[in-house]
């Protein structure tokens, strides 16, 4: 069956059953891509702006060089 063949039956569909599809049919892809493959009693690193001082500086002087050619 074809996606073609398809579209009439979806076109039918309420709107809460096309998100039903639309959520099957993104679990699948995401599934193929691995995108899902976070793994339980697993550590996984993610990055924080927390205690990020770099970052802060930099975005300090950001707001500082906006504001002064905002003020010119």
């Amino acid at each position: 069956m074809s996606a073609a063949d398809l579209f009439p039956t979806l076109h039918k569909l309420s709107r809460a059953d096309k998100l039903k599809v639309m959520q099957f049919l993104v679990q699948e892809l995401a599934t193929e891509e691995e995108i899902l493959s976070l793994q339980p009693g697993v550590t996984y690193h993610v990055w924080s702006p927390y205690n990020s001082h770099e970052a802060a500086n930099k975005l300090a002087a950001l707001l500082e060089e906006d504001r002064q050619v905002n003020d010119a």
